[in-house]
Formats: structure tokens, C-alpha cells, sequence
């Protein structure tokens, strides 16, 4: 199982960010898919989740209405839509399977900062 994150980086808080992770190792198209991000000296947070075809998500509350989640079963990739964002976004964000994989990616850093 391998998870590749990319499309973090640097931006003004208000600003956008589009993230990708590309699974391998497992039947992509059957899983329900989700982005956790961890901040420094914080736990790891459930950021948001899309079901295996992609007609339901769920959002933690403090990215709801900002973050869209979205997944493309052909290219074996999910997506997460970071608008209006804010310094407290700041973190490494990381995709996994649900139920999770023991191995995690390197996450992509998002760091929001003026």
C-alpha cells in the first residue's frame, strides 16, 4: 500500500490550495478514502472522508464549507479543495484508507502565513 500527497505549499491565509494523493497496493475504487493533516505537538486530525463512489463526504467542523473532498476512481486519486484558508490550517496533510493503513505517506506541508 503507498500514498503519495502532493500540491501543499506556501500561501496568504484567505488564499486556495488544491492537494492530490495517488494510491497503489489495494483496490482503490472500493475503499472509502480520507485526508487527516497533523500539526507540530498536535495529534493527527480527520480532515474530511469521500465513500468509494464518491456520493457522500463528511467534513470535521472546522473545515466545513471550505473544504471540498473529491476522488477520481480512474486515475486512483482523491483530492482535497482547501479554500478560504487560515493559519490555523497550517499542517502536513495525508491521505489514507478507511479503515487506515499502517503505512502513511510523506504527507504535502501546507503552511498559511501573511
Amino acid at each position: 500500500v503507498q500514498f503519495v500527497e502532493s500540491g501543499g505549499g506556501l500561501v496568504q491565509p484567505g488564499g486556495s490550495l488544491r492537494l492530490s494523493c495517488t494510491a497503489s497496493g489495494f483496490t482503490f475504487s472500493t475503499y472509502y478514502m480520507t485526508w487527516y493533516r497533523q500539526a507540530p505537538g498536535k495529534e493527527r486530525e480527520l480532515v474530511a472522508g469521500i465513500s468509494s463512489a464518491g456520493r457522500n463526504t463528511n467534513y470535521a467542523d472546522s473545515v466545513k464549507g471550505r473544504f471540498t473532498i473529491s476522488r477520481d476512481n480512474a486515475k486512483n486519486t482523491v483530492y482535497l479543495q482547501m479554500n478560504s484558508l487560515k493559519p490555523e490550517d497550517t499542517a502536513n496533510y495525508y491521505c489514507n484508507k478507511q479503515p487506515p493503513s499502517l503505512y502513511w505517506g510523506q504527507g504535502t506541508q501546507v503552511t498559511v502565513s501573511s
